[in-house]
């Protein structure tokens, strides 16, 4: 399946349905009076946010959402029916963002079963039988049913994981994310291997945590150079990252520089969050370039450096390690499904 994590829709609530003008007419009633009932209200556009999702591809496909309109009313006091509210089903994570410049956020799914009433259907309009009074005994007047609602909206998609990987473009994040799940994340020996977000379920000591993996990041991602800016927003909600530095580079202390300058200029608290870093790639290394390589990072303002090796896995545990004792008493996945357990919402 295709990942996408943003898509632009329109949307439109039902309109209510018209009020109806009636008059009684049976046999041996010579008065009968107005008997015109109501119209019925229009559908309401609902979002909910499922289980089971991970991209916005199919919102490339379809992008117009109408809700139906209420049913008119008829004579003999009857009112129309309601039109069916429409569900968008969307991936845990979705924000609804209104099409302006500043992109408002107008919403955020983050649980799933979570269900927001986005715009509500117009109001059915009165029939003639609700204008009756003492003076006027056969009202004509009817109401037509409100309008509904209508808007084009971006949905943008922000993954939720408990730890993400950052780093630039081929520092072994991919190689990384492999050896510790059961992700295939695509790895080869030149940049922007990965192209789009991977998520994979941690397991180690008993513990299970979600692991975020982004396109690398360059000088001036924030703005927009290479593509890992689009990606950025998906670490977001993580609650640690995990730096991941190429020990065989040009100048480690360069890019650890690099990268923490483009997650301050991002913003959202990305350079806040708690940061372990990683040096990697110490199989093609001796252990004393690779202690002088750490030292040098830590005299530059790194806490803690723990040189690691994805490929081989040298080192790997204590990053989770850290990882670990980082989390809250239950992760995400960890409490998902301990909502399963106890018999909570669930999509099947």
């Amino acid at each position: 399946m295709h990942f996408l994590d943003q898509a632009k829709i329109y949307v439109r609530s039902g309109a209510g349905g018209p009020g109806a003008v009636s008059f009684r007419r049976e046999k041996y009633i010579e008065y009968g009076g107005p008997d015109g009932g109501n119209g019925g209200k229009g559908g309401d556009i609902i979002f909910e946010a499922v289980a089971g999702l991970n991209t916005l591809i199919d919102f490339r496909y379809t992008q117009h959402f109408k809700a139906p309109r209420g049913t008119p009313g008829a004579g003999r006091d009857r009112y129309g029916a309601g039109g069916e509210d429409l569900v968008i089903k969307v991936p845990v994570g979705t924000q609804i963002l209104a099409d302006d410049d500043e992109r408002t956020l107008l919403a955020d799914l983050t649980q799933v079963g979570q269900r927001i009433t986005f715009l509500k259907g117009g109001m059915g309009g009165r029939g003639n039988a609700s204008y009756k009074t003492s003076t006027n005994r056969a009202p004509r007047q009817h109401q037509p049913g409100e309008d509904g609602e209508e808007m084009w909206v971006w949905l943008r998609l922000k993954l939720l994981a408990d730890a993400g990987l950052v780093g630039l473009p081929n520092a072994g994040k991919s190689t990384f994310i492999n050896q510790v799940t059961n992700t295939k994340a695509k790895v080869g020996a030149y940049a922007f291997t990965t192209t789009r977000p991977q998520l994979g379920v941690v397991s180690h000591k008993g513990r299970e945590f979600v692991l975020a993996d982004i396109p690398g990041l360059i000088a001036g991602a924030a703005e927009g150079a290479g593509i890992g800016d689009r990606f950025l927003g998906h670490i977001e909600r993580c609650r640690i990252l995990i730096h991941l530095i190429d020990a065989t580079g040009d100048d480690p202390v360069e890019a650890w520089h690099t990268v923490c300058d483009e997650l301050a200029a991002y913003g959202a608290g990305l350079d806040e969050k708690p940061q372990i870093v990683a040096l990697n790639k110490g199989d093609l290394l001796d252990e004393e370039l690779m202690a002088d390589i750490a030292q040098q990072l830590e005299e530059a303002g790194a806490k803690e450096v723990i040189p690691i090796s994805g490929a081989t896995g040298e080192g790997v545990d204590k990053v989770l390690d850290r990882v670990i004792a980082e989390l809250p008493e239950k992760s995400s996945v960890e409490t998902s499904r301990g909502d399963d357990e106890e018999g909570g919402w669930s999509p099947i």
